[in-house]
């Protein structure tokens, strides 16, 4: 007989109400049949298939045999928040202190810090759905209410100013954008983003964007809204330096703060993280070099060329994707004429053909259950047998009229003589 002392488990109803990453379920699925002998293709996961530079490694190794190992700052190593501020000036023509900079451990953690120091119970804070599902669980979490708007590819799955005008409400304190997006893929001009921005300043509300796909846009420079001259105080920036950066394990990203916030997050970050890791901060010091920029440039075209492929992969299959993403690695497609159910979808795509994909279920809740996200993390062969599969997997399992060989062009986009 035990004698252990009876206890109930008391989750808090916060914690119970945060939803998972179904991507996850996806990825372990697909891990499963991986180790029976199936071959998968990995469209789901968005994270870059390279592994962080040489340089990186070998600058990270060299701090540690230095000893330089101890905490830094918690506003980040000096060293590193100089060399960003010169980044932002050669790479965006961006002028941007480095006081200004505050370096955390991933830039969700930043997000997270961001939205601590802004957010009274209560507030409201106005998204894009789809949007990133993490910067909803952070708003739930400090007992924010969210005001998810829909958008479609009519507004390049985007909010914009005349969105924020239609949906405006008393009580909002922040609006969130990311440029270029995930799941999408698609970006917010720089005029729009500044229109949006002095909107919000005028109702005393902040403006939080991510860019961290910035750096991996295609046919178009790199831009930061912080090039933008007289940019109202209300405009807070989040980057990391896992997306073009290559840097996923490393756990590091920055944000770029007005004068007003740069004591409260310091308090905040003193108190919830302490500093990021040592020896991330020094590789990441080391990554922007001008010859390590240099290859992730290289990088960068190779994504490009992926996402050529995989489009024109898909226009010789008949699937017509209404947007084509103009960066980070990601390509979300309105499945509707095949199914009702993404997610079923997905799943069945995975266990009948080995091509992983992720459900817009992650993403929000409109029209969630006809798209689907296709991650071009992989290398072109495989990104075209991926569509040969998914092809062949439609039209075994159709019960939708066949495809029709006349479908709508490319919105925005001439798919002629992309290789």
């Amino acid at each position: 007989m035990s004698n252990k002392t009876p206890f109930s488990p008391n989750i808090s109803t916060i914690a119970s109400a945060i939803q998972p990453f179904h991507v996850m379920k996806i990825l372990a699925e697909a891990k499963i049949l991986e180790a029976s002998g199936k071959e998968v293709i990995h469209m789901e996961i968005g994270e870059p298939d390279f592994a962080s530079l040489p340089c990186v490694h070998q600058a990270a190794n060299e701090a540690a045999e230095q000893g330089l190992t101890h905490y830094t700052p918690t506003m980040g190593l000096p060293a590193l928040r100089e060399k960003l501020a010169d980044f932002y000036g050669d790479f965006y023509q961006a002028n941007v202190s480095q006081n200004n900079i505050m370096i955390t451990p991933g830039s969700s953690t930043a997000l997270q810090l961001v939205l601590t120091a802004l957010l009274n119970p209560g507030d409201k804070v106005m998204l894009a759905d789809p949007a990133y599902p993490c910067n909803r669980q952070f708003v739930n979490l400090l007992h924010g209410e969210l005001l998810a708007i829909p958008v479609s590819h009519e507004t390049q799955y985007q909010l914009n100013l005349d969105l924020l005008k239609a949906n405006w409400q008393a009580g909002i304190k922040v609006v969130m954008v990311a440029s270029p997006a995930n799941p999408t893929g698609t970006i917010i001009e720089q005029n729009e983003l500044l229109a949006m921005a002095e909107f919000l300043a005028e109702q005393n509300a902040y403006f939080i964007v991510d860019e961290i796909y910035q750096g991996l846009v295609y046919e178009r420079p790199a831009e930061s809204i912080l090039g933008n001259v007289n940019l109202p105080e209300n405009v807070i920036v989040i980057n990391s330096f896992s997306k073009f950066f290559g840097m996923t394990g490393w756990r590091l990203g920055w944000c770029v703060l007005p004068e007003h916030l740069i004591s409260v997050m310091d308090r905040l970050g003193q108190n919830l993280f302490l500093a990021a890791p040592t020896p991330s901060q020094y590789g990441a010091l080391r990554v922007l070099e001008q010859d390590a920029l240099q290859a992730l440039e290289a990088r960068r075209a190779i994504f490009e060329q992926r996402r050529n492929a995989l489009i024109n992969a898909m226009q010789q299959a008949s699937f017509t994707p209404k947007l084509i993403p103009q960066g980070a690695f990601y390509l979300y497609w309105d499945v509707s004429e095949y199914t009702d159910n993404s997610e079923q979808f997905c799943a069945d795509l995975l266990q009948q053909t080995g091509v992983a994909i992720t459900p817009g279920r992650d993403f929000g809740d409109y029209q969630a259950k006809q798209h689907v996200r296709l991650a071009y993390t992989t290398d072109i062969e495989k990104l075209t047998l991926a569509v040969q599969k998914i092809s062949g997997f439609i039209h075994q399992n159709a019960d939708f009229e066949t495809v029709k060989s006349n479908l709508p062009g490319l919105v925005g986009f001439d798919i002629q003589g992309i290789i």
